[in-house]
């Protein structure tokens, strides 16, 4: 049996529902606001920032956007806060902050 994700809801019984630790499409964490999840929170030092763009492939929820050549904000709706933009950043124009809000 397979269940679309989009549609279940606290109406769709149990038997309906898809069983755990399967993944049935690739891509679905966009659909979902995960950055609720994390503890520490990224922030973006625009000034420090030299458009290397070393952070955004490194991100695991690519959870930053890249239009034209520059990085921009960061999509809080999704990061989940694990830190390795900052560790990759040469410039330290990105900073953990404890938390959940930038």
């Amino acid at each position: 049996m397979r269940t679309d994700i989009t549609k279940i809801n606290e109406n769709t019984p149990w038997t309906e529902m898809p069983e755990g630790s399967h993944i049935y499409a690739a891509g679905t964490s966009a659909m979902f606001n995960t950055g609720e999840w994390r503890t520490n929170t990224p922030v973006f030092l625009e000034d420090k920032c030299k458009q290397c763009l070393l952070c955004a492939p490194v991100c695991p929820e690519i959870s930053i956007p890249v239009k034209d050549g520059k990085r921009l904000a960061f999509d809080y709706d999704h990061c989940k806060g694990c830190g390795i933009c900052a560790k990759v950043c040469p410039f330290d124009a990105i900073v953990m902050k404890e938390g959940i809000e930038p």
